[in-house]
């Protein structure tokens, strides 16, 4: 039987339970600094899936993130953050992992080959039409999450498959295949390594560019977060005295009208009188901070 490339033992490691400890964690330095370069070669299709995701989230659809064991916590530290980065409301972030959220008190396999598992989830998720689903296994022929890929493609949803081996089922089930090269690892099959590197490098990659296409960065600042503690208060205002150049005072007032939130408080310090014309000049421009600010003939400084 031939070994995917992810299973495969490589004969340079042979020994390595002998080796010494700065000979071991050399050689996995080596494995994780392979896996992201295989991350770069996936550019184009990561450029893809953002924008498909992108236009589902802007429509009004979901983000479905689908895996099963390591790729599933990988998933999950992902779909908790954007809510927290972009400011996307928390239901529009849907998570489907084999085990459910008992995987983050005990994670085992059994139900990583329950494909009709997979099928009950999607469709409990009601994962329709209107969703992007993002489904991602180091192998690619995990049964749970290429039949929930599957599933969600016959119900219309745009999917994205992302696997560390060419040819895999998931990336030929997939709308658009995301393929990981990040080779054996270095304790053959342990994929929380290379290739869940490659993976936490690449779902950091692709959700930003989705908050990008929504409108939710500008001049590399995150202006679609609401203030709620102390340490966002300050970046807060740091943010809106950087867009729109107004003094701490100004910016932390027009924070108060906006109840934290970042984007028309910059509007109300850059001169919008209040924070319903704030309002309507975000719902005019699809939540576009920088065509809001055109609109009112706000000129930005320029980035230090």
């Amino acid at each position: 039987m031939t070994a995917p490339a992810t299973e495969i033992a490589e004969a340079r490691y042979i020994g390595l339970d002998t080796w010494q400890d700065d000979a071991i964690l050399t050689a996995l330095l080596e494995g994780q600094k392979r896996a992201l370069a295989s991350v770069e070669a996936a550019i184009p299709d990561l450029a893809r899936a953002a924008r498909l995701a992108a236009g589902k989230l802007a429509a009004g659809g979901r983000l479905v993130y689908l895996g099963a064991g390591s790729p599933a916590l990988i998933s999950l530290g992902d779909a908790l953050e954007i809510p927290q980065t972009y400011g996307v409301a928390r239901d529009r972030i849907v998570m489907v992992f084999a085990g459910g959220q008992a995987i983050t008190q005990n994670l085992t396999g059994a139900d990583e080959d329950n494909a009709d598992l997979a099928r009950s989830d999607v469709a409990e998720a009601a994962v329709a039409s209107g969703d992007c689903v993002i489904a991602i296994s180091a192998s690619g022929s995990t049964p749970y999450t290429v039949a929930g890929l599957q599933a969600a493609r016959a119900a219309g949803a745009a999917t994205v498959g992302i696997a560390g081996n060419a040819g895999a089922p998931l990336l030929g089930a997939a709308e658009v295949g995301v393929l990981l090269d990040a080779g054996p690892e270095v304790i053959s099959g342990s994929t929380r390594m290379g290739a869940g590197t490659a993976q936490k490098a690449a779902l950091n990659m692709l959700s930003t560019l989705i908050g990008v296409h929504l409108g939710h960065v500008h001049d590399g600042l995150m202006v679609n977060v609401k203030a709620d503690n102390e340490k966002l208060r300050g970046r807060a205002a740091r943010i809106v005295m950087r867009i729109t150049g107004a003094e701490q005072g100004k910016a932390l007032d027009a924070l108060k009208l906006s109840d934290g939130a970042v984007k028309p408080a910059i509007l109300i310090a850059a001169g919008v009188e209040n924070l319903a014309e704030a309002g309507t000049l975000l719902g005019q421009t699809k939540g576009n901070l920088r065509a809001a600010l055109a609109k009112i003939g706000a000129v930005t400084p320029a980035l230090n």
